[in-house]
């Protein structure tokens, strides 16, 4: 998807409240996998994680960190993780359900053409 549109839609991926905490609620597969962060404390902190996922996952879309007050998960309901597109008029477009299990990239990729087409 991001390689589709990159050229017509600016992506952001944001690095909320870590989901799984090492000083929460952990995984074991996380564990598994070599991922043991703790709930960051700090601004600093956060942005410390965030680049850790993001090399660790090679993720390719840039990156946006919230602060530790969580005002952008708290605004946009985004834990553990959501779609949105943000329409040209600033209103959001689409809001997609709550993941892991109403993550659907489909829905986002329906609403990013609908978008393209009204203009």
């Amino acid at each position: 998807m991001y390689e589709k549109y990159r050229d017509r839609v600016a992506f952001f991926v944001v690095y909320i409240k870590e989901a799984h905490p090492e000083d929460g609620w952990v995984l074991i597969h996380n564990r598994d996998e070599g991922v043991a962060l703790a709930d960051a404390t700090t601004d600093a902190e956060r942005a410390a994680a965030a680049s850790t996922c993001v090399v660790g996952a090679a993720v390719q879309i840039p990156v946006l960190v919230d602060h530790v007050d969580n005002a952008v998960a708290s605004a946009y309901g985004g834990w553990p993780d959501r779609l949105y597109l943000i329409g040209r008029d600033g209103r959001v477009a689409f809001q997609g359900g709550p993941g892991p299990f109403e993550f659907v990239p489909e829905l986002l990729v329906a609403a990013i053409d609908a978008e393209l087409e009204s203009i």
